[in-house]
């Protein structure tokens, strides 16, 4: 019989307690099971050193020096970006390429739902504007919409809603995104709710959606790829922008070029690419993506594995608080008696970050590490933070947010949803101390 591989993400969805013993030899907690100290063995040697607070350690986790297993895969314009998927196009930055403060377009992740449009021509592309609440139906050509509206500049957080994915377990379909798929750029452009405005919103309406000009991949010129949208609080915010620049160029053709939407703090579906009409609801937009499961959680917490009707799913709105640890990367060697500089970013929706905390004993104890303020409403805050480590052996720095209302980041998983949606648990790295 031929030998069959199987990746460490996968054997620990199916079962995280037998591939604890199947890897390592690991059979049971160390208070009650025997077994462990074997197992214990063959872990420390698989990450490269005794782990020091192993008594800490949850059953059925896979050690951060194994975690991160993705490889490069090579972008034109996005040197080492991991691709999940290329058609349509998906691919996330590892996190210690996401390190810089304000993320450069060449680390800005790439979630696709169809075919990048190709031969656009700035001179014919227009944004028209209309549906049923729109009390004038316009159109706006690319130099018409820079002369007549104010610019802005808005350094705005954008995640895509399955951020995380691999994480759960029972697994969701999907692209297995681990933790890159975000980024927080400064983009450029103007606010949407200057445009809206300029054509007129009815009483009535509740909701825009968006259109843009990637195609469907079967190739059928009458299906939409996707077209979703945001209820009209959202839309007029200061920070809902319609943008055509990235950290003061052109935005990246996978990226969006030439229009796209930013609105911050929600998922990256809301905000479409390619853009070129935008309609004003009386009701909550039902373009492609917007009805049954899609981009949707269950209303109440459900058992995982649990079979959610689609009128018990609720829309995504804000997204949740977050964190990553930037530098150092995962696996990093270190000294004893140095102190090692962690830096990294966090981030909360709608909202924003209070404290951030750091572990390196598996969650036992936290320090407060030093939180930056945002560059303006929405957008991630930098932190840092030093630690010291005790004596020579395999650690995990675990990173905690806590928002502006108390919520804080659960430490390995939140609860479960069929998509694998708004996975927020603990970024965690390795660190072997020598």
């Amino acid at each position: 019989m031929k030998n069959k591989k199987i990746g460490i993400h996968r054997l620990y969805q199916q079962d995280p307690q037998r591939a604890d013993w199947e890897v390592f030899g690991r059979r049971a907690h160390p208070s009650t099971r025997r077994g462990f100290i074997s197992g214990l063995g063959r872990m420390s040697a698989l990450v490269g050193g005794a782990i020091v607070f192993h008594r800490f350690m949850p059953e059925g986790l896979i050690p951060a020096a194994l975690a991160e297993t993705a490889s490069p895969f090579q972008i034109p314009g996005k040197d080492g970006l991991t691709v999940l998927n290329d058609r349509p196009l998906n691919a996330e930055t590892p996190a210690h390429l996401l390190n810089d403060d304000i993320t450069p377009a060449e680390r800005l992740f790439i979630r696709n739902n169809g075919a990048t449009p190709t031969d656009i021509d700035l001179a014919a592309w227009t944004l028209a504007i209309g549906g049923e609440s729109v009390r004038e139906a316009k159109s706006y050509t690319l130099d018409e919409l820079k002369q007549r509206f104010t610019a802005v500049d808005l350094q705005l957080t954008l995640e895509c809603g399955g951020n995380g994915r691999a994480g759960f377990y029972p697994p969701a379909s999907g692209n297995q995104w681990t933790y890159g798929a975000v980024g927080c750029p400064q983009w450029n452009g103007i606010r949407l709710r200057d445009v809206l405005e300029d054509c007129g919103i009815k009483d009535d309406a509740v909701y825009i959606g968006y259109y843009g000009a990637d195609t469907h991949l079967s190739g059928d010129p009458n299906k939409d790829t996707i077209s979703r949208g945001v209820p009209m609080a959202k839309a007029l915010e200061d920070e809902s922008m319609i943008a055509w620049g990235l950290n003061g160029q052109p935005l990246p053709l996978e990226n969006g070029y030439p229009l796209r939407l930013v609105i911050g703090g929600w998922p990256g579906s809301t905000s479409g690419k390619w853009l070129n009409r935008i309609v004003i609801r009386n009701q909550v937009h039902d373009g492609t993506k917007m009805t049954g499961h899609s981009y949707r959680v269950p209303c109440e917490p459900v058992a995982p594995g649990t079979e959610v009707p689609a009128e018990g799913m609720c829309i995504i709105e804000s997204m949740p608080v977050k964190s990553l640890i930037t530098s150092p990367r995962s696996g990093v060697q270190h000294s004893l008696g140095e102190k090692l500089k962690l830096h990294g970013h966090a981030w909360a929706g709608d909202r924003s970050v209070k404290e951030l905390h750091i572990s390196i004993d598996f969650g036992q104890t936290w320090q407060t590490a030093t939180l930056q303020p945002a560059a303006n409403r929405l957008a991630w805050q930098n932190w840092d933070h030093e630690v010291e480590f005790p004596q020579p052996g395999y650690y995990e720095v675990w990173a905690r947010a806590v928002d502006d209302l108390g919520v804080s980041q659960p430490m390995v998983l939140p609860g479960w949803n069929p998509r694998g949606y708004l996975n927020n648990s603990a970024h965690r790295i390795a660190v072997t101390v020598a």
